[in-house]
């Protein structure tokens, strides 16, 4: 069997959001702003619960990637801060929930909001927050942004519940998992990028290439992360590595090495996904097979495929410092893995 070296061993330079960061500061700020006001209610605890959140970091991607978005499609006007804000609180809301379906005692590297405050508590500050997401796509209006989001809502709940159907199963199929992380990660990712160039009233190519662009870069984005969980470190995914495998994801490390070991590997899988994959030997065992089967390079190799479909589907757009910034975004995601 092969041995495995941790990631943060074998990594080459990474490359950086920090010309997206610089390139959206301004607009980011005024997003902030409007995050912490849009977070106040008169019961108590909600400011508190989404503020634990909120406040615990994140590089708040997705509405840089709305606020690029939208100025590389020539828009200059203020309702993509509006947005922008909007698809940070859908995605606050969904890891408020993800949390209490996963049993998560971690998120961004502190305690799960359900740690402090209990499951029900985060499931419905978790809603507050979906609700004031909503509010805020009526308030840009536009009738098409709201549909893109609004549709995206649908679209990650549904891979939620799809997650949730084939965890600890063995028969979820490649397609089945693409399936999911197209839904619960990829599907924000994609309208994120997309409701800028609608708020410019782009033509349909350009609208068009912004979807892929965040739809490709959301697969390689979570491609990369369910690598991480068995290769990474847990400053990298701000929770305990190996906590799909200990959860009973199937992601597609898993499905690789499953369908590529010996029967008797496959009946480990069988006993430790579907029954128990609570404990450190078990871990330590499956490292081993990924290894064995070049399960975690060969997903890495999944997320640069899909990475370079982001990239293509920006290529045709005019060149700039965003569009530029847009790719280095796509180079950051896949090397965090390399």
């Amino acid at each position: 069997m092969g041995v495995v070296v941790p990631m943060e061993e074998r990594r080459a330079p990474q490359a950086s959001v920090r010309p997206l960061v610089e390139l959206t500061a301004a607009d980011m700020r005024r997003v902030n702003q409007l995050i912490l006001s849009k977070t106040g209610s008169d019961v108590e605890m909600i400011p508190e619960v989404a503020k634990h959140l909120i406040d615990s970091g994140g590089k708040r991607l997705r509405p840089m990637l709305t606020l690029a978005s939208a100025v590389m499609a020539g828009y200059s006007g203020d309702e993509h801060v509006t947005l922008a804000a909007s698809v940070e609180f859908m995605h606050t809301a969904t890891l408020l929930h993800d949390d209490v379906v996963d049993e998560s005692d971690m998120r961004r590297g502190k305690q799960a909001a359900r740690m402090v405050w209990g499951n029900q508590a985060s499931v419905l500050v978790g809603d507050f927050l979906l609700g004031q997401a909503f509010r805020m796509m009526v308030d840009a209006g536009s009738m098409e942004a709201l549909d893109v989001l609004s549709t995206a809502s649908t679209v990650i709940a549904e891979g939620e519940v799809m997650q949730l159907s084939a965890a600890q199963s063995m028969e979820t199929t490649e397609d089945d998992y693409m399936a999911v992380i197209r839904g619960k990660t990829a599907a924000l990712f994609s309208a994120a990028c997309e409701v800028g160039p609608i708020l410019a009233q782009a033509d349909k190519p350009t609208r068009d290439a912004f979807r892929y662009y965040g739809l490709n870069l959301g697969l390689a984005f979570q491609l990369v992360d369910d690598a991480l969980d068995y290769g990474g470190s847990k400053a990298e995914l701000g929770k305990n590595v190996g906590d799909d495998f200990h959860e009973g994801k199937i992601t597609l490390p898993v499905l690789l090495a499953y369908r590529r070991g010996s029967e008797e590997e496959r009946g480990f899988w069988r006993s430790a996904m579907e029954a128990d994959a609570s404990q450190n030997d078990a871990f330590d065992q499956a490292m081993h097979y990924l290894a064995a089967h070049d399960a975690i390079s060969d997903t890495v190799a999944r997320a640069q495929h899909y990475g370079e479909r982001a990239r293509d589907a920006l290529a045709p757009q005019p060149e700039s410092d965003v569009k530029q910034a847009l790719l280095d975004v796509v180079d950051f995601c896949v090397a965090r893995a390399s």
